[in-house]
């Protein structure tokens, strides 16, 4: 998070003046004990997480270090995050995504963050998605996890409808990874593939160049609509000196070949010619203000909001770290919706599944939540609220404390698998946004009924405590002692795998769109609705044909009764 996000954000929602329209709900009420040995317990083991998140996570923002960051001061210019500064609205929050992105996944070496800064925050008064070349890490090129994190952000962007700013400084793929960077459909070549689709869907497309963008990286500005130069210092060519007289024989050097003077007043590649770091980004805000109906202008909430009647800090204590101990998600919701008001729905059914109307911020959202094991009745219960989301166009947020579907002979003969398939097939083809925070396990087909990242959900996060696997650890305990009569490989296949289970795992490999600290959800939240329901006012305004329905019309398919 950028600043103070949760006083930020609550003052940005309060300043607007909207409408509260008819709402009934009952206030959730709050039956902990903040003074138990369990809650004290769980609060101590989630404190340590958090912080252990923050310092890994402010080592992360450090890019490659002192010693890169003194080179480019040394030339002049801005460091990535300042870069960053100077675009942004002062004083508005920037939700940044994946920052521990390649964290431990590349053996003997550190590529913090993948090398690249992508996030949403706010330019000129209007949301946009901002990836920040990181040229304190390997010179800014692009391993494969940085064109993932990459292709993330600009997915995001095309989803809610958001203007793209790229800040460049990059020498493009990194030549020992080109295999798993360059040729396939995912990688390097979709990034320019997507900057042409979202131009053509009116989503703009802006670059500024503060350094060298070099071989396909060069393909960045020439896609966007609007670029930027800094003079003396952006490079823009689709090869380099060396490589050109390899090639041609010329010898020619950088500013004669590439430079921001060139190419604005020579080749028309860039539009504007910048004097310096500041000066760029001071044009690109102009230029982001200019873009009127096309940036989208934020929506104002349904409702005023309000804050929770209880406190967020009081999340540590409910939760705690052991994803086996079971927890009331009701406590959770209560935390985090205005006014710890909540209209739950078919709450004496299937009541391992919690479901019902609130709002955050303001803005109008359908809760699923879990409360124990899936059981056909609890599949039901979700499977008819999420078609209720669906049919009156609400959001939906699932709040992801899993171990998967109930087995066993009387749950099969009782359908558990056609119900759950009703359930899955639901969050698949729900023609609403979909936001998922992991706050305790997600595992099993759990997963994928709680609309997990398979699902599209249009955000994910994980708490720092969250798992994800195919298995809980007990099960997967007993799972392995039968199939591996080795107790040693059984040991260290179970610790693997618990490791992979991780959310730091996770939010390394880009699985979820980061780790977010428990007193941050409802502001995070908060910020991902006020997008989506911008999106949702653009789409009403295009008309049925954007939506995702399909041919027969009900947009579900076929449920299996």
């Amino acid at each position: 998070m950028r600043g103070a996000l949760q006083h930020t954000l609550a003052r940005t929602l309060r300043s607007s003046h909207c409408q509260r329209r008819a709402y009934h709900a009952s206030v959730l009420p709050s039956l902990i004990s903040t003074s138990s040995p369990e809650f004290a317990a769980k609060t101590a083991a989630m404190d340590e997480l958090v912080a252990d998140l923050e310092t890994k996570t402010a080592a992360a923002r450090l890019g490659g270090g002192a010693k890169a960051a003194e080179r480019m001061r040394s030339k002049g210019k801005r460091l990535p995050r300042e870069r960053l500064n100077l675009l942004l609205d002062p004083h508005t929050p920037f939700l940044e995504l994946s920052p521990l992105a390649a964290h431990d996944v590349y053996p003997g070496q550190s590529i913090p963050g993948a090398g690249i800064i992508t996030g949403i925050g706010r330019i000129a008064g209007q949301e946009c998605v901002v990836v920040v070349n990181d040229a304190t890490v390997k010179g800014g090129s692009y391993y494969p996890l940085t064109v993932k994190k990459h292709l993330r952000a600009q997915e995001i962007a095309r989803e809610n409808r958001l203007p793209c700013v790229y800040v460049v400084e990059s020498g493009g793929a990194a030549l020992p990874h080109q295999a798993n960077v360059f040729p396939d459909k995912e990688h390097f070549g979709r990034i320019f593939y997507n900057m042409a689709q979202m131009s053509a869907l009116g989503i703009p497309q802006i670059a500024v160049v503060h350094g060298i963008s070099v071989a396909g990286g060069a393909y960045v500005p020439a896609m966007a609509d609007e670029n930027i130069i800094v003079q003396n210092q952006g490079r823009i060519f689709l090869a380099g000196p060396p490589l050109v007289k390899a090639a041609t024989g010329e010898e020619v050097d950088e500013e004669t070949l590439g430079g921001g003077l060139m190419h604005s007043s020579e080749s028309g590649v860039t539009d504007h010619l910048a004097r310096d770091d500041e000066h760029a980004l001071a044009i690109a805000r102009g230029v982001i203000g200019d873009l009127g109906n096309a940036g989208n202008r934020g929506v104002l909430p349904s409702a005023k909001p309000e804050d929770p009647l209880y406190p967020a800090s009081e999340l540590h204590g409910i939760v705690g770290t052991d994803v086996r101990q079971a927890f009331d998600m009701r406590d959770v919701i209560a935390r985090i919706v205005d006014g710890s008001r909540f209209r739950e729905f078919k709450k004496e059914y299937g009541t391992t599944m919690i479901t019902g109307f609130a709002h955050v911020h303001g803005y109008e959202v359908g809760i699923v939540a879990n409360n124990g094991i899936l059981f056909s009745p609890s599949a039901l219960k979700a499977t008819h609220f999420i078609q209720l989301c669906s049919q009156r166009q609400i959001p939906l947020l699932f709040l992801v404390n899993v171990t998967g579907y109930m087995v066993g002979s009387k749950a099969e003969r009782g359908g558990i698998a056609k119900d759950g398939a009703k359930m899955v097939r639901a969050v698949a083809c729900a023609d609403v946004p979909k936001l998922t925070v992991i706050v305790g396990g997600s595992f099993g087909a759990g997963n994928y009924g709680m609309a997990g990242r398979a699902y599209s959900p249009r955000f994910l996060w994980m708490w720092p405590n969250a798992k994800v696997s195919v298995m809980g650890s007990a099960q997967l305990s007993q799972v392995m002692t039968t199939v591996s009569k080795d107790p040693s490989q059984h040991s260290s296949l179970k610790a693997e795998i618990e490791d992979q289970s991780t959310a730091l795992y996770s939010t390394a490999r880009i699985w979820d769109d980061g780790i977010i600290k428990p007193t941050d959800t409802r502001d995070v939240v908060g910020l991902g609705l006020g997008l989506i329901s911008r999106e949702q006012s653009s789409r009403s305004e295009r008309g049925p044909n954007s939506t995702t329905w399909d041919g027969n019309g009900n947009g579900f398919g076929v449920f299996r009764m």
